[in-house]
């Protein structure tokens, strides 16, 4: 009975059983390499466990699916319709979560139409450039180390006291914004560059000390990656 389960496909060719148990374990094993690449290498808020999981079982799927079609242009239409019917609406926060989707159906693709050799270069090609993306952090930008914010009460030509006293720390500054208010005083925003990040309090401690200076604060300025 057992046999006759294995060779119940009535196609039209027989199920080569060991490639599609071969080409399942495949894009189960790739799969698996493209989920740990992705776990390591993603950042931001972004991050779903479902979605990880369904990075191991997309391919497996696909790769079932082109097996069943196995050059059968009837049973490919078949699962048009019933893909048609299926609908997938799953709004991607990142673009490189839609290139790992790609990758998986690729990968599934492959394995289901046994190209084992493909899909094994293939992975390991991928593998390889997305974690040297992550390693170089490739596409940041670094421009900037601190963002200062604080209220200035004296007359505005009077800055010049505040800039000279930042460029002794700063090897770049920005005045990124400046919302004057009446005659005199504005809360401005620097965007800084720092010369040595170690000595940031010290810095602001001299903030602190000008006349007419209030309200201080600062944040960390992230690496520029996204716009």
């Amino acid at each position: 009975m057992f046999d006759e389960l294995m060779t119940g496909d009535f196609g039209l060719a027989p199920t080569n059983l060991p490639a599609l148990v071969l080409g399942l374990l495949l894009a189960f094993a790739g799969g698996h390499v493209l989920a740990w690449v992705y776990m390591v290498t993603h950042s931001g808020l972004s991050y779903s466990r479902s979605f990880v999981k369904s990075l191991i079982v997309m391919p497996i799927a696909v790769a079932l699916v082109m097996h069943v079609l196995a050059n059968n242009l009837i049973t490919a239409f078949g699962m048009m319709a019933v893909f048609a019917i299926v609908r997938f609406r799953n709004m991607l926060r990142d673009t490189l979560d839609t290139t790992y989707v790609l990758l998986v159906l690729v990968l599934g693709m492959a394995s289901g139409s046994q190209k084992f050799t493909s899909a094994i270069v293939g992975v390991a090609v991928m593998a390889v450039a997305l974690l040297y993306l992550w390693v170089t952090s490739f596409g940041s930008r670094h421009r900037y180390d601190l963002i200062l914010n604080l209220r200035w009460s004296r007359p505005l030509v009077e800055l010049g006291e505040m800039d000279r006293l930042l460029d002794r720390h700063v090897r770049r500054s920005r005045r990124a914004s400046q919302r004057a208010e009446g005659g005199e005083g504005a809360d401005l925003s620097y965007w800084l560059l720092l010369r040595d990040p170690d000595r940031v309090d010290e810095m602001l401690a001299e903030v602190r000390a000008v006349s007419g200076v209030s309200g201080v604060s600062s944040i960390m300025a992230e690496d520029e990656s996204e716009v």
